[in-house]
């Protein structure tokens, strides 16, 4: 009986195994990780003939259910655009492996053109005409995917009201304000409407102040 009882419980527990041997640490990038090297081996590129041809359906359809109201249709690609960069600033954060603050808007217009810009759309868009008091630029760009074998309807008005990409300007008021500035973007030229260039005015509104919650009473 006892040599029963004792097999039974053999079958029943088993010897415990051995646990396994921990996984190595993965060395931690630090905050000053070199841009030029976030570049080239952490950006993932956005397939640019995927992102014109969603986009410009998006415009399309905007342009139908508003009747060409192009000023409309402008307010609607803002405010689409807004409601992206506020979810966007996360992703832009983790990929850019960058958790500091910028010491000021020059640097934060930097942030924007050569990491947030090449991170999404695989551009770097060029920063020109500061205002002297530098909260004002413009962003230049030579290339823009949105933009693509793209021409405009040919009613004589959209070459004057319409503002094709003006999404962006909406995702950088919305990423912006997500690390406390608000901006105010638009465009001031588009070689859609038959400019030499494609120009974004971005302008520093104010900085943020970080805001309590209420107290509970």
């Amino acid at each position: 009986m006892a040599a029963s009882k004792a097999s039974r419980l053999g079958e029943e527990y088993e010897t415990p195994k051995a646990a396994p041997p921990p996984a190595p640490v993965r060395p931690r990038l630090t905050l000053d990780f070199p841009r030029d090297r976030i570049w080239k081996t952490r950006i993932e590129k956005v397939n640019a003939e995927l992102v014109v041809l969603t986009y410009g359906t998006i415009v399309a359809q905007l342009c139908k259910d508003f009747d060409s109201d192009y000023v409309e249709v402008n307010k609607q690609l803002d405010k689409m655009g807004y409601n992206i960069g506020l979810r966007l600033i996360e992703d832009y954060l983790a990929k850019s492996n960058t958790m500091r603050r910028c010491s000021n808007f020059r640097e934060t217009a930097e942030m924007v053109a050569k990491v947030g810009f090449k991170i999404f759309l695989n551009i770097t868009p060029t920063i020109t005409n500061w205002t002297s008091d530098s909260k004002q630029f413009s962003l230049v760009f030579d290339e823009n995917p949105f933009a693509d074998f793209v021409e405009l309807p040919d009613d004589n008005r959209a070459q004057d009201e319409l503002w094709y990409s003006n999404i962006l300007c909406g995702v950088l008021r919305g990423a912006l304000e997500m690390v406390q500035m608000q901006v105010e973007a638009h465009f001031i030229s588009d070689v859609l409407r038959g400019n030499d260039t494609t120009e974004m005015r971005v302008s520093l509104i104010r900085y943020i102040d970080d805001e309590l919650p209420p107290e509970d009473d």
